[in-house]
């Protein structure tokens, strides 16, 4: 007799593993150039094969995060990758990851407390 539950619980693990590494892949593609901007969450969900409202649920589920906390969250570790082993300036560094690059700033500043020209001074140091 199979377990429900136990199944369930393999389901998330397996959802939120794929949606993980769906947005490796995907950052990736876009700072390579191979597309051109970031999907939204319903689009990632689309590709996943499950609704948004599903992969909401099982990732607010399995980690207490909503999927965008982990997207931005990958994006600032890419960018945070890029100010540090790149010679790229703030502003390649920014249109790469799509952003215009005064709100590339505001966004690394309010996940990190510092601006990327700071971050990329403190840590080379």
């Amino acid at each position: 007799m199979r377990d429900s539950n136990n199944d369930l619980l393999k389901r998330g693990q397996e959802i939120t593993e794929n949606y993980f590494r769906f947005l490796d892949g995907h950052i990736e593609d876009v700072v390579s150039g191979k597309i051109d901007e970031f999907m939204e969450i319903n689009a990632i969900a689309d590709a996943l094969f499950i609704s948004h409202k599903h992969l909401t649920d099982t990732l607010q589920q399995e980690t207490g995060h909503h999927p965008c906390y982990f997207y931005d969250d990958k994006i600032i570790e890419k960018a945070k990758d890029l100010l540090l082993n790149s010679e790229q300036s703030v502003s390649e560094i920014a249109k790469l990851l799509t952003y215009d690059p005064s709100n590339f700033s505001k966004f690394f500043k309010k996940f990190t407390g510092q601006t990327p020209g700071e971050f990329r001074k403190i840590q080379k140091k």
